[in-house]
């Protein structure tokens, strides 16, 4: 089966970093930057076009939600099966007469990071059986967690990763806004986000919740609460203490 790669971005890298790392044949990378497409090249020592598509059994499209439609539209073939890697959208916002499908990695990728790929799951969706079948063979080759799926699980799948991934970080970044206005080195906090992350592997997450919140300490909230001077941390502050008191009934 010949692949392709399609894009030049953080996805598109470690796609190609896991196939190659296990042995899966890629015939090109194809993608609009080509400074990026050669660094990738280089790395993973796969060939790379900006400006010709190869034929391919299999089209990976990974670049972002809002250009995968444009995208789909540079692949003529009808005999072939073509998957996006978006969590958000539904296979059918493929441009084509060929065979549509989903190939969705739940992980956030950057080039700078390495990443253990056994470890990231991926959900399948195609039209028909067979299809289905032959993604599910390809992400077994690379990870231990794959899963078949359907675009109504898959939204839901994408919603509890935003609130599991993208939430939390921007929880992390207002919080270093608050380690850095007293100059305390955010390196110090990293043991202790090292720690929540890690009970979470062996207990659920609604029972290893401590805090004043889930203690219903109101003279620590009133006390930080009075600490916080910017109006969108205090706004913060004061719905996810909400929340937690909403969950245990307090």
């Amino acid at each position: 089966m010949k692949i392709v790669i399609i894009g030049s971005g953080n996805v598109a890298y470690h796609l190609a970093r896991a196939f190659t790392e296990n042995k899966i044949p890629v015939s090109q990378i194809f993608g609009r930057n080509k400074s990026n497409l050669q660094l990738i090249s280089e790395e993973v020592h796969l060939p790379y076009s900006h400006t010709q598509l190869e034929d391919a059994d299999l089209y990976l499209i990974c670049v972002s939600d809002g250009s995968i439609s444009d995208v789909s539209k540079l692949i003529k073939k009808d005999n072939c099966l073509v998957a996006h890697t978006s969590g958000s959208l539904p296979k059918e916002i493929l441009t084509g007469n060929y065979r549509k499908a989903s190939f969705y990695p739940l992980q956030t990728f950057s080039k700078s990071v390495d990443l253990n790929y056994a470890e990231i799951p991926f959900f399948i969706e195609a039209e028909n059986k067979k299809d289905v079948e032959l993604l599910q063979d390809l992400a077994e080759s690379i990870s231990e967690k794959v899963m078949v799926s359907t675009y109504e699980k898959r939204k839901y799948i994408h919603l509890t990763a935003v609130f599991a991934c993208n939430f939390v970080n921007h929880l992390f970044a207002r919080a270093k806004e608050i380690s850095d206005s007293q100059e305390i080195p955010f390196d110090y906090f990293l043991p202790l986000i090292k720690e929540t992350t890690d009970k979470i592997e062996i207990l659920e997450p609604k029972f290893a919740q401590t805090g004043p919140a889930v203690r219903n300490d109101e003279r620590v909230l009133k006390a930080h609460e009075e600490l916080i001077k910017d109006e969108e941390q205090l706004k913060i502050y004061k719905v996810m203490n909400e929340s937690i008191k909403e969950m245990y009934e307090l």
